[in-house]
């Protein structure tokens, strides 16, 4: 089983980035899946979160309206699109899946969990 993060890195305050998240080893359209992410010198965040189908959708009120997740079951990826990024927005973003909604950071909560991408917000 793996998640694997791509798209991060170093973007001006207000600037755009697209994370995605290459699924393998399990049925992915099967699972609920999440972004979690974890600032530096804090805890993770529960960020947002997508149903098995696509249509249904979740966000912590502090990326509402900013961020926006997706999915494509064909390919196996889900993705997020992070806009109108703040300094408050660095940490490094993590995929995880589950067959349930739950809206945790507590990451034994999740049956697979990514390995990582860094977003720093800087100018």
């Amino acid at each position: 089983v793996q998640l694997v993060e791509s798209g991060g890195g170093l973007v001006q305050p207000g600037g755009s980035l697209r994370l995605s998240c290459a699924a393998s080893g399990f049925t992915f359209r099967n699972y609920c899946m999440y972004w979690v992410r974890q600032a530096p010198g804090k805890g993770l965040e529960w960020v947002s979160g997508i149903n098995t189908g696509g249509g249904v959708t979740y966000y912590t009120d502090s990326v509402k309206g900013r961020f926006t997740i997706s999915r494509d079951n064909a390919e196996k990826t889900v993705y997020l699109q992070l806009n109108s990024l703040k300094p408050e927005d660095t940490a490094v973003y993590y995929c995880a899946a589950s067959p349930h909604y739950i809206r945790t950071w507590d990451r034994a909560a999740y049956d697979y969990w990514g390995q990582g991408t860094q977003v720093t917000v800087s100018s």
